[in-house]
């Protein structure tokens, strides 16, 4: 028998069973619930048959069309279920499918794999809940400890050292799939969609609050924007008016530093970088920093990039209001992931 569970109900228990996506690979590709198993019913052809005519036509036309594209995968469907199962979750025999709005996509599949022998739950409202649960999720009074410094501090890096040291940590950055900087791209796989990436932030909130439920959760200091995603509006506005613990280092290890992480990337997409951001860099800056790019001399470039960034985060810092209240600044010598971690836990 087919169990419909609310969305409230399914973000309970999502983590124990696999997830089946059943919407086209067009809607699954633009943004899906995250760990969810694309198993789509029509493909993005046969989905734009069934909706034109059902808009033109009719319900029941539409299903007549759809049942006989359904008809021939049947089989199709119920071995792709088996082998995801028998690969990432052995003896299990509980799913959960769903559609955009838990409607006759989700209905049809979920009655196959019920008849067949598995213990079906679809999630009341589809997609279209999960979305609104994400949206509604960002509006909540979160707590943030903001990680502050200017850009080559390792910040990434001491993140990664306080989720080691079992601290609540979100790294936006590696949600967004980008550095942040002109340069956060190289390198690195397309970003998500702006969908997709609110779809993993709000599953990642939530996990996060679940098994940390009094502490603060660290965050990097970003501007709003981290490549072509933005951070939700509400959940930017809260993180600006929590503490920032920012961590002070030299200019020199900061530079040495961010030579290690950038300089060996190809030589032409840094200078497609410095380019892209040639009116707010200047062209005279742009000029130089691309001929010590061709010339190869890497540090130079980085230094005159260095003191950009610095301008821009400071600005970006202290345009805030309570910043005085705000800002608690840590002194170290270095680029020390490790130590700079403990330290600022242990004050």
């Amino acid at each position: 028998m087919i169990k419909r569970i609310s969305i409230s109900e399914f973000i309970s228990i999502a983590s124990d069973f696999p997830i089946f996506d059943v919407r086209s690979p067009g809607e699954f590709e633009h943004a899906h619930i995250p760990g969810a198993y694309s198993l789509p019913l029509f493909t993005n052809e046969e989905r734009a048959i069934v909706g034109t005519a059902y808009k033109q036509k009719g319900k029941q036309p539409a299903i007549k069309i759809g049942l006989d594209f359904f008809g021939t995968k049947m089989n199709a469907i119920i071995s792709n279920v088996e082998e995801v199962l028998q690969k990432n979750y052995p003896a299990q025999k509980k799913i959960i499918v769903h559609c955009w709005r838990g409607g006759m996509r989700s209905a049809g599949v979920a009655w196959l794999l019920d008849l067949y022998g598995f213990e079906v739950y679809t999630i009341v409202g589809g997609y279209k809940a999960y979305r609104t649960w994400a949206i509604e999720l960002f509006n909540q009074d979160f707590s943030f400890q903001i990680l502050g410094g200017y850009t080559g501090s390792g910040k990434t890096y001491v993140l990664q050292e306080l989720e080691k040291l079992q601290q609540p940590v979100i790294d936006l950055e590696a949600i967004a799939n980008h550095k942040g900087s002109a340069f956060g791209g190289i390198g690195l796989e397309p970003q998500p969609s702006q969908e997709m990436f609110e779809n993993k932030l709000a599953l990642k909130l939530h996990q996060t609050t679940v098994c940390f439920p009094e502490a603060p959760i660290w965050i990097e200091d970003e501007s709003q924007r981290i490549g072509s995603l933005n951070i939700p509006n509400a959940i930017w506005k809260n993180a600006r008016t929590q503490p920032v613990i920012f961590i002070e280092i030299p200019f020199s290890e900061r530079l040495k530093h961010i030579v290690s992480d950038y300089g060996n990337l190809d030589v032409h997409s840094l200078i497609s970088a410095v380019e892209r951001i040639q009116k707010r860099f200047g062209p005279n800056e742009t000029k130089i920093t691309v001929q010590f790019l061709k010339d190869g001399d890497v540090e130079n470039a980085f230094r005159i990039l260095l003191n950009y960034y610095d301008k821009m985060y400071e600005k970006s810092l202290f345009n805030r209001e309570n910043i005085a209240l705000l800002l608690h600044k840590k002194t170290f010598d270095s680029v020390n992931p490790e130590i700079i971690a403990q330290s600022i836990i242990s004050t």
